[in-house]
């Protein structure tokens, strides 16, 4: 066994164990052993990480994807998996992604979680999360993967709720996880649908295909019968046929197999990654710790959708039609994020809008087939995320709890390091940089990309997509500032009334930690303890270099020997498949880089060589050349919201106050969200309690109970309580009745005889 082998299974593992280890062991360890024991293991995991991505990436290492098999799972004929580590461009990317996050949040967190009374507890929650997290990326096949999909579901509930005492944390954990367990079904029809479909036929050597184990949930098997447009053999279906052309019923529809297995895989992601319909859970998830906010919001979580669909993209390369469900999304994903954005108040709320604004980006790249410019946009939002995140919550540290922006203004004297390490981040989230230049920060170059991809893209849905990304840019921009401004810049705005902490603390929890109070009752800012800051200033080195560094391997003129067929290529509309920018020279691509990668493409035939033709001989990739303006409108519009943002809220505030207390509807409109929560609720909510009262009270009590054992038992009663009214207890009432029955005898017996 290698030793990057060694190191990846200590990678995965560790996490898991320093979790139990400190959840289970508290009593042992205490809060202070526990906090030290999962930060050490999370922190080595993550420089264990580091080494293997900086190896894979700038030190020439990258190699074909390896497996380290663990044990075996299930064995049941073609249904066969195993505990095991994949290794290959996007895992060794996501592991570092996820540990470097997760280990400055656990630094970031001893700081933040001081004063709390279950430290060990939330430690331990912390680390589960990591290793659920690390399950999930290393995944060599769907049920593994669907295995951590499931535990960072259930890791984010018990973070999200931590403070459980609140009734607020506790909706909110609900919330979410009941909005996810939605998604979840559709990601457990989707793996059953590729199970359904993807049998061997009998006789036919899979060898060929370099299928050396054939398991239908196996990634290696599943995307080479796809990609080779493979036969198989249908559970149902007596006729074998190519996998491309496998049709089925589903829901009493006939579908195309391959279509309907990425769309339901698709709605696991949505879930997960908080896209438009499932995205409710997000904003409510602020309930949680500021550092758990960082952990599912930056790197973790929220991306896992996104590593979904990039790590099927031999499937999606085929379906078109789920393809451009994914792209419609995921651009409006991206504007509604937005413009909500616009209106909220509370800090991290804020922040949490943008980050499903930025996953709308990630989703509608891979739509449009740009997989590693959806990759890359993940990698740079890892950082800058997780650092306004980690800002945000320094602020909220230093103004005592107070996470309305309302009631802030002026921190900037007291809070400088918070403030540099903040300027950082939004510059990196607006995407602010030099077109034409490499001068930017991280989300410059990886942004930037997406937007020109969906420019350059053939797709129908790709102006649809470039609009939406401009116009998400421009509120982006606006919002970003916002937050600056009402934060850190003009007079200090202290909060009328008596506030509640993210703790559940009121006023006087800050008084009784030495802050002093003046007279309107609000503790003066301070900046945060050093532990707290140290995170900030590395997620700002991520930050700022990561863009520049990383761009040749993730997009460019070393990415076909980074990604090593970790994702589909072929199809991006931007560098194609030898990373060549369409206003670039195309000529160092070899003739084997535009050549059919497998019988799949070759079905395309003289279209795509044509288009690899004139790839090669200098022409523009994909047949498209990007206009100056394109290249220059994200620049201008992020340079407009930054202005726009000035007008309001340095040069005349008074005017989004005078908005936003006049309440008018665009404001309302905004402030609530599109109305989405309160539309569920009346729906969802309601209508399932009056759904319910319908079957209980009508159904149930009336129909059934009703025309059944109450209607018989109401019968037997009546006629009983009739009877006993007959029962008077006087002698001659019998006498009577006893002679009026003997008459009537009588009477029956000489009829019946005729006379």
């Amino acid at each position: 066994m290698t030793f990057q082998e060694v190191a990846a299974i200590l990678i995965v593992l560790s996490p898991g164990i320093a979790a139990a280890v400190a959840g289970l062991g508290q009593r042992v360890l205490g809060d202070k052993g526990a906090m030290g024991l999962t930060t050490v293991i999370v922190v080595s995991a993550a420089a264990l990480a580091a080494w293997q991505f900086f190896s894979w990436s700038l030190g020439g290492q990258a190699g074909a994807a390896q497996t380290v098999v663990l044990s075996r799972w299930f064995n049941v004929d073609t249904f066969i998996a195993d505990w095991a580590i994949r290794i290959d461009a996007l895992s060794v990317t996501m592991m570092f992604v996820v540990t470097s996050v997760s280990a400055l949040v656990h630094i970031y967190s001893i700081g933040y979680m001081a004063e709390d009374p279950h430290r060990a507890r939330f430690f331990s929650y912390l680390s589960l999360f990591t290793f659920a997290m690390l399950m999930l990326v290393t995944a060599d096949n769907f049920i593994q993967l669907f295995f951590g999909w499931e535990g960072v579901g259930l890791a984010s509930y018990l973070l999200i709720g931590f403070w459980y005492k609140k009734p607020s944390a506790n909706d909110a954990a609900i919330k979410a996880f009941v909005v996810n367990r939605v998604g979840d079904f559709g990601f457990a029809l989707g793996i059953m649908a590729l199970v359904f479909m993807v049998q061997p036929v009998a006789g036919v050597d899979y060898a060929q295909y370099g299928i050396t184990e054939f398991s239908s949930i196996k990634f290696d098997t599943v995307f080479a019968v796809i990609a080779n447009d493979a036969p198989v053999q249908v559970v149902g279906q007596t006729v074998a046929m190519p996998i491309s052309q496998v049709t089925f019923d589903f829901l009493n529809v006939h579908v195309w197999g391959l279509e309907i297995a990425g769309i339901l895989l698709f709605i696991g992601a949505m879930g997960k990654s908080a896209q438009f319909f499932l995205h409710t859970w997000l904003p409510d998830a602020m309930e949680g710790p500021t550092p758990v906010s960082a952990l599912i919001h930056a790197a973790t979580m929220v991306t896992a959708g996104v590593f979904l669909v990039c790590r099927a993209s031999p499937l999606y390369a085929e379906a078109e039609v789920a393809s451009n469900m994914i792209t419609v999304v995921g651009a409006v994903t991206c504007l509604f994020a937005a413009t909500v954005g616009l209106a909220q108040n509370d800090i991290k709320r804020v922040v949490a809008y943008s980050t499903c604004s930025q996953l709308g980006y990630m989703f509608f790249a891979a739509g449009l087939g740009a997989y590693g410019a959806a990759m890359f946009h993940l990698f740079t939002h890892a950082f800058f995320k997780a650092l306004l995140f980690l800002g945000a919550g320094s602020v909220i540290h230093g103004m005592h709890h107070e996470q309305d922006m309302r009631f802030m203004g002026g921190v900037r004297p007291n809070m400088m390091f918070t403030w540099a390490m903040m300027l950082i981040g939004t510059l990196a989230l607006i995407g602010f940089g030099i077109p034409g230049t490499d001068i930017g920060f991280a989300g410059f170059f990886s942004k930037d990309a997406i937007i020109e991809s969906a420019f350059a893209s053939d797709s129908q849905f790709g102006p649809f997509a470039f609009w939406c990304s401009i116009a998400a840019a421009l509120l982006t921009s606006f919002y970003s500032w916002r937050l600056m401004f009402m934060t850190f810049e003009g007079k200090f705005r202290p909060n009328p009334h008596a506030h509640h902490d993210d703790h559940g603390h009121s006023d006087d929890h800050a008084h009784d930690h030495g802050h002093a109070k003046p007279k309107d009752g609000r503790a003066p800012a301070h900046e945060s303890p050093i532990v707290m800051l140290i995170p900030l200033l590395l997620l700002a080195a991520g930050a700022v270099f990561a863009g520049i560094l990383f761009k040749p391997q993730f997009l460019t003129s070393n990415a076909d020997g980074f990604w090593q067929g970790a994702i589909v290529r072929e199809a991006d509309p931007l560098y194609g498949p030898c990373g060549v920018h369409p206003n670039g020279d195309a000529s160092r691509c070899s003739a084997e880089a535009h050549a059919p990668a497998s019988a799949a493409e070759e079905a395309h035939g003289a279209v795509a060589a044509d288009e690899h033709a004139a790839a090669a001989e200098g022409e523009h990739g994909g047949g498209h050349h990007l206009p100056d303006w394109v290249i220059w409108a994200p620049f201008v519009v992020t340079v407009t919201g930054f202005l726009g943002a000035v007008i309001f809220y340095l040069l005349a505030p008074g005017i989004p106050r005078r908005m936003a207390q006049n309440g008018g509807p665009m404001h309302s409109f905004l402030s609530h969200k599109w109305y989405f929560d309160e539309i569920y609720h009346f729906v969802f909510v309601k209508g399932a309690a009056a759904l319910g009262d319908l079957f209980w009270k009508v159904g149930d009590k009336k129909i059934i109970d009703g025309m059944g054992p109450d209607g018989v038992t109401g019968i037997a009663k009546a006629g009983a309580g009739g009877l006993s009214k007959l029962h008077t207890g006087y002698i001659f009432h019998y006498a009577l009745v006893i002679l009026v029955s003997a008459v009537i005898f009588v009477a029956f017996v000489l009829a019946g005889q005729g006379r």
